[in-house]
Parts: structure tokens; C-alpha cells; sequence
């Protein structure tokens, strides 16, 4: 059963925004009240949290579609929806957040680091938010806006100073689990590494990880074998250890040939090339690998390596090796720019950015796209003639209406807000007033409006029982 994984596709959705109310103060001998409607709460986020106990990725690939919760509608009396609870997805250190085209969005390194991987949708307002001097009485509220969905790809990169590479059985696990506490499993048969191991070692004053890596062998970074599954938790390593088999019983191999080898699947792999290397030779305890050992070793270090020679099972130039490591950590360690104190940058909006475009796609069709405009176009109750109003008024506001002018727009031709698979298409009128004659002072309830006569708010209820006793009689039974 699968224990281990690295690399996994997640569906995050976050919750969507609860809807806004439109209700009217009630109460006795003061039936109109003005409006109390509250606003919905927001949509929860979708975030990943590095957490130093999850070691794998294992839970989202069993589980990979991840939701929040959605906010709650506004309600009378002016109480707002409850938000919703934001999803915390814990992930290992050194986790990658990829999108479906393999562009890097996150690196997430260090406990606590966090990403939201989806952005949980706004409220929408109740017509007590909506109301003003001029729109006393709003006879609508505002849709929440849904929360994002995304489809990303994680990738865990193992965050150690030191990686031991090799071929199948070269003794890395052995040689780990005496270097430091961890416990990998060891046999005699190639491939016995299926993931990577981590162990903590101590040497002097400092103190540093190491990774032990599945074995690698010609072809690994095309993907034979498990080289390509795997390099690329050598990538964060400051260090990086051959370890050479010296008593190998496969004729066609030697020390130096399978150093070769896997430099150069180090090479196609690429983004290695500077991190300093070391080598280790391996069973000496056996005659044989000690006398190959003294034999390569001249050659390996005219070439630059630092070279030692151990045994994992008999504990033979261990120490040496342990405190070469951690001289080439800490060097390593030094060599980095030091962190600097976190900046607010500033970038002020172009004076020139009218936060939307306007684009002629076609003759009679129109594109604009924006932020702002196509949020309003998704908070909008298209049942309700005063909030498409509202959404007029706003997006004149904005000045959508003039740049279509400019552009050319001219009566009835075709306005498309949002992106193609989901948008909203109308057919264009060129006045700011547009629908005005229908909702009167649009926004306004005359019902509030005290200062007309009382004879007059007389003749206006009448005339809208009429309209009820009109729709009444025009109904058509099936």
C-alpha cells in the first residue's frame, strides 16, 4: 500500500458569498419602516499551511477535491450572515504549489509559511447597506459573489543540507541510518529505497539533515527506473554526496564509471551544476573494496573530490565524514544572503487605469472586461428591475458607457461582460437614464415618501392593486 507521495493534483473550491437581504422594518402602527436588510457573510478561503508534522502528501491523494464553507445570507433586522470557516490544509515543508500549465505559484519553506490557493467570495450587501439620501428605500440586495475555484499541483521537495545519491545498493540507507537516528529499511536487493529518508546528524556544534535518495541508474532523469520520481528532492540540498559502491559483484561496474553515469543524469536533469559534491567509497570492510578503493581514489581527487573512504556496517571513517559534512554546510550556510526585513511596497493605480477594457470582438459585439464590472455583473439579481438598474448606474459611474461611445457602440448592438464561457450579453441602449421610465427615481420606494400629498399616495396604492388585479386576470391556467 502507498505510503509516500510527492506529487499530487488538488481541486480547491472556496465557499461562495452569502446573498444580501431585502427586507423593510416592520412594527406596530409603523408598517414601513425603512429598510433593515443585513449583508451576507463572506465565503471561507482554501489555505495551505506548512505544518513540521506532515511528512507526506499522501491525504490529498486519496482525497483530492477540498472545499470550504459558504457564508451565510444576511436576514432581517439588520443581522448579517455568519462568514464562512476558512479550509487549513496542512502540507510538509518544501511543498511547490504548481498550476495545470507548471508555472511555480507558491514555495512554501518553513513552518507556518501559508498560501491561500483560493480566494473565498465577498457578501453581498442587504438594502440597509444599499440605502442612501438618495435610494431611501432599495427594493433589492445583492447577490454573494461565489468563491474561486482552482485545480493546482503540489510538489514536495525534501528540505535537506546534505543528499546521498547513487546507484541501487550502493549501502545510502546504511550509511544514513548510522550517520544519524533514522531507521530506513535495508536489504540486499536493489531498489529497497521506494521514498526518500531524512535523518538529523550532529557533528560538533552544528547540526544538519540529510536525505537518502531511491537509487539512481542510467535513464533516471527520462524516467527509468525511480530517478525522475525522486531527483527532485536532491534539488533544496546544499551538498551532494556519491556514495560508490566498491565491492560491487556486477562485472561492467566500477567506481569511476558509475560516478560518470550519474553525473550525468544530474546534468539532463539540470539546476544542479553548482552545489558543491563530495564522494564517499563505500565497504572498505570488504578486501576487495578496499584495495578498489586506494586504486580510483588518485583519480577521483585529481579531478577535485573530496574523497573518504568508510564502511557502513564495520562504523569506519565515519566520524571524518560527519565533520567534513558539517564544514561544508556551514560554509554553505554562510554563503547565503541573509534575510531582509520584510518591505510595503506601494504600487499606486496608473492615472490612466480605468480598472476595465473594452474590446471590439466582432462587428456589433462588444467585450468589456474588468475586476469591478464583471463582480457587479455577479452580484446582480437579474429577476429584479431595480437592481439591474443599480448595475446600470454603477457601471455609468465607472465610465463603461463612455469608453463604449468611443469604441464605436451605437444602439442595440451586443455588450458581453465577463469572459466568453461565462458572460453576460445585453443589448446596448447609449443613455444613463435607460429603464428609468419603467422604476421611476430609480432606487427610491414613493411608499416612504411623506411629502407627497395624502391624496396622492391614495391614488398611487390604487393604482398598484390594479396592477395586481391585472396580472391576476391576465393569468392563464395550463
Amino acid at each position: 500500500m502507498t505510503t509516500f507521495v510527492d506529487r499530487v493534483e488538488l481541486h480547491v473550491a472556496a465557499g461562495s458569498g452569502g446573498h444580501g437581504c431585502a427586507s423593510v422594518h416592520r412594527e406596530k402602527f409603523k408598517p414601513l419602516g425603512g429598510p433593515d436588510g443585513g449583508n451576507g457573510g463572506r465565503g471561507g478561503d482554501v489555505m495551505l499551511v506548512v505544518d513540521q508534522s506532515v511528512t507526506t502528501l499522501l491525504d490529498y491523494h486519496h482525497k483530492p477535491h477540498r472545499s470550504a464553507t459558504n457564508g451565510k445570507p444576511g436576514e432581517g433586522g439588520n443581522r448579517s450572515g455568519k462568514d464562512g470557516q476558512d479550509l487549513i490544509l496542512p502540507v510538509p515543508d518544501g511543498t511547490v504549489v504548481l498550476d495545470k500549465a507548471g508555472n511555480v505559484l507558491a514555495d512554501l519553506v518553513g513552518h507556518g509559511t501559508s498560501y491561500v490557493a483560493s480566494q473565498g467570495g465577498r457578501g453581498g450587501l442587504g438594502n440597509a447597506a444599499l440605502s442612501s439620501a438618495r435610494r431611501k428605500a432599495p427594493g433589492f440586495a445583492l447577490l454573494g459573489v461565489p468563491g474561486d475555484f482552482q485545480d493546482i499541483v503540489l510538489e514536495l521537495k525534501t528540505v535537506a543540507d546534505v543528499a546521498l545519491v547513487g546507484y541501487p545498493s550502493a549501502g545510502k540507507s546504511s550509511l544514513i541510518s548510522v550517520l544519524s537516528a533514522a531507521k530506513p529499511k535495508i536489504a540486499d536487493y536493489p531498489f529497497t529505497t521506494l521514498v526518500p529518508n531524512l535523518g538529523v546528524v550532529t557533528a560538533g556544534e552544528t547540526v544538519y539533515t540529510i536525505a537518502d535518495v531511491p537509487g539512481l541508474i542510467p535513464g533516471a532523469s527520462q524516467g527509468k527506473g525511480l530517478g525522475l520520481e525522486f531527483l527532485r528532492h536532491v534539488e533544496r540540498c546544499s551538498v551532494l554526496v556519491h556514495v560508490l559502491d566498491t565491492a560491487t559483484l556486477e562485472s561492467e561496474r566500477d567506481p569511476v564509471t558509475d560516478l560518470d553515469i550519474i553525473e550525468e543524469e544530474l546534468k539532463q536533469y539540470g539546476g544542479l551544476g553548482n552545489r558543491p559534491r563530495m564522494v564517499v567509497l563505500n565497504k572498505i570492510d570488504v578486501p576487495d573494496g578496499k584495495d578498489l578503493a586506494e586504486m580510483v581514489r588518485p583519480e577521483l581527487e585529481a579531478r577535485g573530490y573530496r574523497v573518504f573512504e568508510v564502511s557502513a556496517v564495520a562504523h569506519m571513517g565515519l566520524k571524518e565524514l560527519s565533520f567534513a559534512l558539517a564544514e561544508v554546510v556551514g560554509s554553505a550556510r554562510a554563503a547565503k544572503p541573509k534575510e531582509e526585513a520584510t518591505r510595503i511596497v506601494i504600487r499606486p493605480k496608473a492615472v490612466d487605469d480605468a480598472g476595465f477594457t473594452v474590446v471590439q470582438e466582432e462587428e456589433g459585439l462588444f467585450r468589456v472586461r474588468g475586476e469591478k464590472p464583471e463582480r457587479w455583473v455577479r452580484q446582480t439579481d437579474f429577476n429584479n428591475d431595480e437592481a439591474v438598474g443599480y448595475l446600470a448606474d454603477r457601471l455609468n459611474r465607472l465610465g463603461v458607457e463612455a469608453v463604449l461611445v468611443k469604441a464605436g457602440a451605437r444602439s442595440g448592438d451586443g455588450v458581453a461582460i465577463g469572459p466568453e464561457e461565462n458572460a453576460v450579453v445585453f443589448d446596448w441602449e447609449p443613455t444613463v437614464m435607460a429603464g428609468a421610465e419603467m422604476l421611476g427615481r430609480r432606487g427610491e420606494d414613493h411608499r416612504l415618501d411623506t411629502s407627497r400629498p395624502a391624496a396622492q399616495r391614495r391614488r398611487d396604492k390604487q393604482a398598484e392593486r390594479d396592477d395586481a388585479d391585472k396580472e391576476y386576470d391576465d393569468f392563464e391556467p395550463f
